[in-house]
């Protein structure tokens, strides 16, 4: 069993940064891949990045790319991810999960947290 607590988010201007932690309880943290998902008001749950176990390999959606970077430490059971050049279009509750199957997909995630509410003003 893993819990996840989200933190980190909050209201930002276009072009800042701000950077999400996802605190997990439980010994088997490090044994799964880690994920970053966003909600906006009226879509679907979308995938936003992801991290393999030992963080050695790490995953982007073409929205984020070069901008968002995920990275994780196993000994703090912590997932973060720095999100810099925001957009309007970042607005969304960011949701962390941890599973062990495809991390692109909603279906590969075991666990997810409660969420933490990125706001982006033009």
């Amino acid at each position: 069993q893993v819990q996840l607590v989200e933190s980190g988010g909050g209201l930002v201007q276009a072009g800042g940064s701000l950077r999400l932690s996802c605190a997990a309880s439980g010994r088997t943290f490090s044994s799964y891949a880690m994920g970053w998902f966003r909600q906006a008001p009226g879509k679907e749950r979308e995938f936003v990045a992801a991290i393999s176990w030992s963080g050695g390999d790490t995953y982007y959606a073409d929205a984020v790319k070069g901008r968002f970077t995920i990275s994780r430490d196993n000994a703090k059971n912590t997932v973060y991810l720095q999100t810099n050049s925001l957009k309007p279009e970042d607005t969304a509750v960011y949701y962390c999960a941890a599973g062990r199957g495809i991390v692109y997909l909603r279906s590969g995630y075991d666990y997810w947290g409660q969420g933490t509410q990125v706001t982006v003003s033009s």
